[in-house]
């Protein structure tokens, strides 16, 4: 990884400053429902304090809209983190002022600090440099660890590293980064990758960016209705940005001309309503058109045995987005079968997106993925080719 990373630093004795990401679901009760993203970033902490490091852990949680909101307060994580790993987490009120810089100077080695939510400053998503500055007094290095807030430019993950002599990636954003940048700059072939949701325009760039380096590139959800209209095809019902037919149909043309393989869906599954009591049928679209009043809801049998065929094929596979209305039980099928194949065709697999990793959760397979990507909105972007905020301000290696 050409980044520095948190092994290329001397932590004894040293206040390491950390943007972790611990934004966590909280039920109404304020108990953490999932505690996921905390269990993530554990090598980085265990590293670190096994190393004698002074931790100072930061980060968002929720959107609190600049100011504090009790029901947005990282104090229910002090509690879960503690018990994970198994020693005292000291918390701070608030994360800049004396009430962040007082505990955090008393740090001893092998002890942590948690700050109180950024977001309850609206100059933490601004970018502030004074904000930044204050952040930035409270450590002696800093580590980003939050791969799934790398794309934002704020003061914690962008800002505030130009008042440190290094600025390193953390154990987590070091796997998220070897990763993606082996798969889309190395990738072991053959490189298949499955895009699906709703909407052409989240995936458009990284359709583009894909195209010229996989070996397939496989459509799936709503936005392949948009691609089939731009075909000339009826839809039925189906949801389709129109404003993107001629925007899909320009990747489609360039996609033939320079004979790269982006395959739509050959059949589909439809219904006359989004309603998981609707009764379904199959056609492929072709032959047989999608009515006027039905839309497609998910993959057909034969385009999932022609997916997962390409699957078991490949050496690499990235997959981002359902190929279906997947909240619905009877029109995540095609989801679900994509989840199977990718857990049992031996090569490297990584998924990203909350639909597609949930899926993988529902399958009871996310054990058998190679690397499940913590950072939806990043790894999309990270894959459409775009620069990371985050990662661009950690220091480049010689």
């Amino acid at each position: 990884m050409p980044k520095l990373s948190i092994r290329d630093l001397d932590l004894d004795g040293k206040r390491v400053f950390v943007r972790v990401d611990f934004n966590v679901p909280l039920s109404d009760s304020g108990e953490i429902t999932d505690d996921t993203r905390i269990r993530q970033t554990l090598p980085t902490l265990e590293y670190a304090l096994g190393r004698g490091a002074r931790l100072i852990l930061a980060s968002h949680l929720g959107r609190p809209k600049g100011k504090p909101n009790p029901k947005m307060s990282l104090a229910p994580v002090v509690v879960r983190l503690g018990k994970l790993l198994n020693r005292p987490v000291i918390f701070a009120s608030d994360c800049i002022g004396p009430a962040a810089e007082k505990p955090a100077g008393e740090l001893r080695n092998g002890e942590l600090l948690l700050l109180e939510n950024l977001r309850y400053h609206p100059e933490e998503e601004a970018n502030d440099p004074e904000f930044s500055r204050q952040l930035a007094r409270l450590g002696e290095l800093y580590v980003n660890d939050a791969f799934g807030s790398a794309h934002r430019a704020h003061a914690s993950t962008a800002g505030m590293t130009r008042f440190f002599p290094k600025a390193a990636a953390g154990l987590l954003m070091e796997k998220e980064l070897n990763y993606l940048t082996k798969a889309t700059s190395n990738p072991e072939r053959p490189f298949v990758s499955l895009l699906g949701g709703a909407k052409v325009s989240d995936k458009i760039e990284v359709i583009q960016n894909l195209l010229p380096i996989v070996d397939n590139l496989l459509i799936g959800g709503a936005m392949a209705y948009t691609f089939l209209r731009a075909l000339g095809l009826p839809v039925g019902k189906s949801l389709v940005e129109e404003e993107k037919v001629e925007l899909a149909r320009r990747v489609l043309v360039e996609a033939k001309q320079r004979k790269y393989r982006m395959q739509l869906p050959v059949d589909h599954v439809i219904a006359q309503k989004l309603d998981a009591g609707a009764p379904t049928r199959v056609v492929d679209g072709v032959s047989t058109p999608i009515p006027d009043d039905f839309l497609g809801v998910d993959i057909g049998p034969e385009t999932v045995q022609l997916y997962t065929d390409e699957i078991a094929k490949a050496k690499t596979v990235i997959w981002n987005g359902p190929m279906g209305v997947f909240e619905m039980e009877p029109f995540a099928q095609g989801t679900l079968a994509i989840a199977r194949a990718l857990a049992s065709f031996g090569g490297t697999s990584i998924v990203g997106g909350g639909d597609s990793i949930a899926a993988l959760a529902r399958a009871g397979v996310e054990d058998k993925i190679t690397h499940v990507c913590t950072g939806g909105g990043a790894s999309l972007e990270f894959l459409a080719g775009e620069k990371l905020p985050g990662i661009e301000a950690l220091t480049d290696i010689p």
